[in-house]
Order: C-alpha cells, then sequence, then structure tokens
C-alpha cells in the first residue's frame, strides 16, 4: 500500500469534524445550542434559524405565512389544577403530554414522549375543552409554536405553555435515555432537571403579555 493510498483510506477512517449548525432559510452559521427555530407550516417541521431571518419571520405575512417564528416565552396558571379524573379522561398512558393547535388541520394535537420519539394520542374537542378549556393558557395559546406542556407527579399535575421547540427536545432527550417499561432512573432523572428549568423561566400568565 503505497503512502498515498494510506493517506486517503485514512479520510475514511478518522472521525470528522461535526458539521456546523446553519439557519436553513440564509445559510449562515449559528450557534448550535443557542439559536432560533421557525416551523415550516407546509412540512409540519422545525428549522433552524438565525436572529435576523426569525425576526423577519415574526414579521406579518413574510413568507406568505409558511414560517412562523417559535417565541420564546414561558407561562403558568397556578390557579389552575387537574385532578386525576381529568388526566384520565385525557387518556396518556405516560405522566407528560403536550398539546398544541395544527393551523392546517384546525385541530388539537395530543401528543407524549415514548421509546419511539413523540407518539400522538386522539383527543376528542370535547375533552381538550372540559380538562384545560378553563385555564387562561388556552386562550393564549399561538397556533404551531407554542404547546401547553402537562405532568402528572404524585398525585398533582403541572401546566405550563412553552415554546414547541423544547417539547421535541424533550421527546428526542427521552427518546435517548429511555430504558424499560417506564424509563428508567436516568430519564426520570432528566425529566425532574428539564421541568425545573421550564419553572424557572414561566411567568404566572395573570397579566402576563403576548412576546
Amino acid at each position: 500500500m503505497t503512502a498515498a493510498t494510506a493517506g486517503g483510506l485514512r479520510r475514511f477512517l478518522t472521525d470528522r469534524p461535526p458539521r456546523p449548525e446553519r439557519c436553513e432559510l440564509c445559510a449562515v452559521t449559528v450557534p448550535e445550542a443557542d439559536h432560533r427555530h421557525l416551523v415550516d407550516t407546509e412540512r409540519r417541521a422545525l428549522v433552524c434559524a438565525c436572529t435576523a431571518c426569525a425576526l423577519l419571520m415574526e414579521q406579518p405575512g413574510a413568507a406568505a405565512g409558511r414560517f412562523r417564528a417559535v417565541p420564546a416565552r414561558y407561562l403558568t396558571d397556578p390557579g389552575h389544577r387537574l385532578d386525576e379524573r381529568a388526566w384520565e379522561a385525557l387518556q396518556i398512558p405516560v405522566g407528560v403530554a403536550f398539546f398544541f393547535r395544527n393551523a392546517a388541520l384546525d385541530r388539537l394535537v395530543a401528543l407524549y414522549p415514548s421509546p419511539a420519539g413523540a407518539t400522538e394520542s386522539e383527543l376528542e374537542p370535547a375533552t381538550w375543552t372540559e380538562v384545560l378549556g378553563g385555564s387562561p393558557l388556552a386562550e393564549l395559546l399561538e397556533p404551531d409554536v407554542e404547546a401547553l406542556l402537562l405532568r402528572r407527579t404524585d398525585g398533582r399535575c403541572e401546566c405550563h405553555l412553552v415554546p414547541i421547540d423544547i417539547c421535541y427536545e424533550l421527546v428526542g432527550r427521552m427518546r435517548l435515555l429511555w430504558q424499560g417499561f417506564d424509563g428508567g432512573a436516568e430519564a426520570r432523572a432528566a425529566l425532574d432537571d428539564f421541568f425545573a428549568e421550564v419553572r424557572r423561566q414561566a411567568r404566572p400568565v395573570n397579566g402576563a403579555q403576548r412576546l
């Protein structure tokens, strides 16, 4: 084997540096851990964006409405309580779920983390109204870009309005860490940390303004 051949093979045997994250609209490099996201309403997908493109997509009529910028607000409603009966009505088999309104389908979508990723749960409109319709968070929920994130622990439920991208971040984290039937200790610890950060950022809905 010649030195030139060995050098050529080495390119395929060594680890390549990770490709940088780029804005999917203008291709500029964006920070991997801290950049904006858009919802592509045609593909029903999240795309990475630089700050300039995200701000552009916040303007009415931008891109004919195809891309919607994911906002950064976190809200919570301390006065709204979900009891065990209400949670059972949602028919979610795990203790975490998120709900968002799909504008194109004109309906609410309910998803929960699982070893296979985000799993959809059928939800009747009447059930949604009965369980979550009494919270002002439901009225403030922006279609496609925000979600109501729920967790049931120790017989109580908490509900937060959050950017939808962090819900898919949670789904990916749970899929990576999931072990056994109930997720395992590592997944539960990650879930605790995730919700602790959500609670840290969330503002009470009373008096909260749209961002």
